[in-house]
Order: structure tokens, then C-alpha cells, then sequence
């Protein structure tokens, strides 16, 4: 698995970046947001401006794939007691071949070399991801609603696990 980090100063890896994130997350969440919220929140968290701006606050991106193609990406970043894991995202075609466990991996990988011994994420309480996240190790520890504007809000169950 290769994993390449997201240049800010790349502005074609950063469209293509949003290209592969518009894709991966409109089939992914259509379904469960409808894709009016779903069209809010890609171009809120996931167009290139959003990406860029992610990037600048310290966000890591980074392409997942083997020499072939891309398989996904994901975003993680320092926060607190634990690295934050944003976003873990495969093509439909990719997942459930071990993938999700090897991204984790190296963010723990990622996590450690920095002293955090711990790695967080937010996950959408609807999402059929929950099981995959609870069997790579992950603990719920509360659910949360947040207001992202427009009268939207993610309903999100938050989980930990230590690295």
C-alpha cells in the first residue's frame, strides 16, 4: 500500500484530491444524508478551497493506493491528547480487502512517532462503518450533534482507540 501526502503548493493533487472525495463520499452518503446535505457538506468540507484550507490549518492528506491507481484517501491531524482522524475513505470497488487496517496502521504509526498515544474520529451514527471501526479496535465513548450551518448537523457517534 503507498500512501503519498497532499502538497498544498500542488494545486492539480488538491483537485484531484476533491475529485476522488466528491466521488468516494457522494455514493457513500448520498444514501444517508440525501444529497442536498450531502452537496452542502462536500463543497463545506471537500471542494478544493475546503481542502486547501484543511491543509493550511495543519491538516495531512493523503492519497492511499498501490503503483496502480488510487484506492482512496484520508486526513488526519494533532488535536488534543490524540491525532484526528477526519477522514478514512475507500472506493466502494476497495473496500473489505484489509485496507481500512492498514490506513489505521499509519496513522497510529504517524501518531506515535509524535508521542500521541491515541487516535480519535467522528462517524456518522447511520454510517454501516461503525461495525468495521468497533472491529479494528475502535471504543465509542459519546455521541455528539454538531451544527455545520444551513440547518444541517452531523449526527455523529465519536470513537477512540489507543495507539
Amino acid at each position: 500500500m503507498v500512501f503519498e501526502k497532499l502538497s498544498l503548493s500542488d494545486e492539480g493533487a488538491v483537485e484531484e484530491m476533491s475529485a476522488i472525495a466528491t466521488a468516494i463520499v457522494r455514493e457513500h452518503y448520498d444514501p444517508i444524508l440525501g444529497k442536498e446535505q450531502n452537496d452542502y457538506m462536500l463543497k463545506k468540507f471537500q471542494s478544493y478551497d475546503a481542502i486547501r484550507g484543511q491543509l493550511e490549518q495543519g491538516y495531512r492528506y493523503y492519497f492511499v493506493g498501490d503503483k496502480a491507481h488510487r484506492l482512496g484517501f484520508m486526513a488526519f491531524y494533532p488535536r488534543g491528547e490524540a491525532m484526528y482522524l477526519s477522514k478514512l475513505y475507500l472506493y466502494k470497488d476497495e473496500r473489505g480487502k484489509g485496507y481500512s487496517r492498514r490506513m489505521i496502521d499509519f496513522v497510529a504509526a504517524e501518531a506515535r512517532a509524535e508521542g500521541i498515544s491515541a487516535i480519535e474520529l467522528n462517524v456518522n451514527r447511520f454510517n454501516g462503518s461503525v461495525d468495521i471501526y468497533e472491529k479494528l479496535g475502535f471504543t465509542r465513548i459519546r455521541s455528539e450533534k454538531i451544527d455545520i450551518g444551513s440547518g444541517y448537523y452531523m449526527d455523529d457517534y465519536v470513537y477512540s482507540m489507543s495507539v
